[in-house]
């Protein structure tokens, strides 16, 4: 569904100049297909704007004190949260669907990464309770169900742990969809094009509304803990003097920090 910018001011997000909305239907079994791209999606993204200064300083902001906690970097692509987590002395793992992603992420974490190939639509490799907690950095609005992966990622982490993702704004996504607009209480789907080095490639995301979101979380045997609509880092008003203003003042992510409860063993030992 194609997008358009007349809604108010504040929600229409400023997109990198490779986004653009899309003209054709896209295939389905082209579309997210990082690995056509990866080397110039790496490139783009690692020092950018909203990359680099707001969706990642978001998740490790949400993360806190991370040393000696073992976490899984879900759809960790070339690995720049993964480096970042283990530079403040976590114990990382990663998964992503894509090999010339991890190829990208090993190339940046060493040949000792720990690294997997894995669909977050499909059970983890992992045994139960196997992390402290895991981060899904603008991962989960590629899924058309939350479900799968949420209880899968609910498994994998011990009890107390927690989920930390990201995702883009609902609010956003929905008022900049073309007129006439699905329901907001719908969950529908958009498609973009993301061109790189002369070709364009489909880009499909799944838009829910917030309490489709927060309801999947919960479902999935979580707590909710934290909601949250992230500012810039105002680091970058040094590196964007000319677009720091705008992006600051508009919406963009949206956060969650959600729980796994403590055991019942551990709640009464407390």
């Amino acid at each position: 569904m194609e997008r358009t910018s007349d809604g108010p001011e504040i929600f229409t997000p400023r997109q990198p100049d490779w986004v653009s909305p899309a003209t054709r239907p896209a295939d389905p079994a082209q579309a997210n297909d990082y690995d056509s791209f990866a080397e110039a999606y790496s490139a783009e993204t690692e020092n950018s704007l909203l990359n680099a200064y707001l969706a990642r300083p978001a998740i490790l902001a949400l993360a806190g004190d991370v040393a000696g906690r073992r976490i899984l970097d879900a759809g960790c692509g070339s690995g720049p949260l993964s480096a970042a987590l283990r530079d403040r002395g976590a114990v990382v793992t990663g998964v992503d669907a894509g090999a010339g992603m991890l190829a990208l992420a090993r190339r940046r974490l060493g040949d000792d990464a720990d690294l997997h190939v894995a669909d977050l639509r499909d059970p983890l490799p992992f045994a139960d309770g196997t992390f402290d907690d895991v981060v899904a950095s603008l991962v989960l609005h590629y899924l058309e169900d939350w479900g799968p992966t949420l209880a899968e990622m609910r498994r994998v982490l011990r009890p107390g742990g927690q989920l930390i993702a990201s995702v883009s704004h609902p609010f956003v996504d929905h008022l900049c969809q073309s007129p006439p607009r699905p329901s907001y209480f719908a969950t529908t789907s958009n498609t973009d094009e993301w061109t790189f080095g002369g070709r364009s490639f489909p880009m499909v995301f799944w838009r829910r509304p917030l309490q489709a979101m927060t309801g999947a979380f919960t479902a999935a045997g979580f707590r909710l803990a934290v909601i949250s609509e992230p500012q810039v880092d105002p680091a970058a008003r040094e590196v964007f003097p000319d677009d720091f203003d705008d992006v600051s003042t508009k919406l963009s992510f949206l956060c969650f920090v959600v729980e796994v409860p403590p055991s019942a063993a551990a709640g009464s030992d407390g």
